[in-house]
């Protein structure tokens, strides 16, 4: 697979980014290296290969599960411009 420049530019357009035209070649050819790379990747064999969750064996130590802090929500609420059912109202930004 290859990225051409004017696949980076549709990108980037779809992106919002700005980019510089002189930048465009550079750009292209590093993400034709990640996916040549990609490519090697998908190439191994892996159906003998039995998943992991984790490269190493390793177990985590968690902690217990205690309560630290009490509750504050009366004294967080008013502070807070408006509350309704006890959640914070907050300005819509998105229309």
């Amino acid at each position: 697979m290859s990225i051409s420049p004017e696949d980076i530019q549709k990108i980037a357009k779809l992106s919002h980014l700005q980019l510089e035209k002189d930048k465009t070649e550079k750009l292209g050819q590093d993400i034709n290296n990640i996916l040549s790379f990609v490519d090697q990747l998908q190439a191994a064999d892996t159906s003998n290969i039995e998943p992991m969750a984790h490269p190493m064996d390793a177990e985590q130590i968690l902690r217990a599960d205690i309560v630290s802090e009490h509750d504050q929500r009366e004294k967080l609420a008013k502070n807070a411009p408006a509350i309704e059912d006890g959640l914070f109202l907050v300005p819509r930004v998105i229309e």
